[in-house]
């Protein structure tokens, strides 16, 4: 089982892979040039892990509060994967996370 977190409320844009035994973590620029090619961005952090999307179960995507147009971005690309890829999509707040956790 495989989960797929993505973060772009703040300054950076994080992207969290959570397989059975281990994590990966990647960040970009939170600006709009990394907004428009967020899902190549997700596609090649996969593909740099050995995992393809259809690897996925859980995408799990942070829906604030923090920068709207990263939100936006994140959230529309988020719901596009689950939709396309038959994912379950969770979302959670910025205040449920804790020093990173």
């Amino acid at each position: 089982m495989s989960n797929l977190i993505i973060d772009a409320a703040k300054d950076k844009v994080f992207f969290t892979l959570m397989t059975d035994n281990k994590s990966y973590t990647t960040e970009y620029i939170n600006n709009r040039e990394n907004f428009d090619k967020l899902t190549i961005l997700i596609m090649e952090f996969l593909k740099s892990n050995n995992l393809n999307i259809s690897d996925i179960c859980n995408i799990f995507v942070n829906q604030g509060p923090g920068k709207f147009s990263g939100i936006r971005a994140s959230l529309a690309t988020a719901k596009a994967l689950s939709f396309a890829n038959e994912i379950d999509l969770y979302g959670f707040s910025s205040n449920q996370v804790i020093n990173e956790n």
